[in-house]
């Protein structure tokens, strides 16, 4: 599974398999084949951005995020806090994301991660949130997480989340790029120390 998930930098990924699932398309490159299903936590542009939509979702691409989502984006699933859908051989739960100490990911704004189940595989994409009650419950076997703070995850919120979940593979996202986000030397880090129960991965950008 590690192999299918294609980092495309920010806060997107491609997870390829059947379904393909696009999570938080933002500056992505057209492919030849659209996703079978976009995953959108909540509305703010680098993560609800209607271009990079438009631009590669197909007829029959399934869109799932909150109601401030579906009030950008036309056709779009709702999905509330732990509910979740089937969708070909995976299921899909929206899982709580914000901040209790960030004005921008109130707990009132409904923003979402997700727990992807796939090919026996749960991977947990935690969107843009810092460690809340709830997430203990999550056992997944790979964890996609922010490192950069600013309402999300900080490093050092990140390294304890880890250590909370024990995934058996943790990668991180919102590193390497400009303005806000963390640098690769704070991403280095992060991966090397994490603990012994856990493999960090630190994925090349790939659109």
């Amino acid at each position: 599974m590690i192999g299918r998930i294609r980092w495309q930098g920010h806060s997107s990924f491609t997870i390829e398999g059947t379904p393909t699932i696009q999570i938080a398309p933002w500056r992505v490159v057209k492919r030849e084949s659209p996703p079978d299903v976009i995953l959108i936590g909540h509305d703010h542009y680098d993560h609800c951005s209607p271009a990079d939509i438009e631009k590669i979702r197909g007829e029959d691409t399934v869109i799932i995020g909150n109601n401030a989502v579906a009030s950008k984006i036309s056709g779009t699933t709702v999905l509330r806090e732990w509910q979740s859908v089937n969708i070909g051989r995976a299921s899909i739960k929206a899982i709580p994301a914000y901040s209790r100490r960030d004005p921008r990911h109130r707990r009132e704004e409904g923003g979402l991660g997700f727990v992807i189940s796939l090919d026996l595989f749960d991977i947990y994409y935690v969107g843009d949130s810092d460690i809340i009650p709830g997430m203990e419950v999550m056992k997944p076997d790979i964890l996609l997480l922010p490192i950069d703070g600013y309402g999300r995850l900080s490093l050092e919120s990140a390294l304890e989340l880890t250590e909370l979940l024990q995934p058996g593979w943790v990668i991180p996202y919102n590193w390497g790029g400009p303005g806000e986000e963390a640098t690769q030397i704070d991403a280095q880090s992060f991966a090397s120390r994490v603990g012994d129960g856990s493999e960090a991965l630190l994925l090349p950008v790939r659109q």
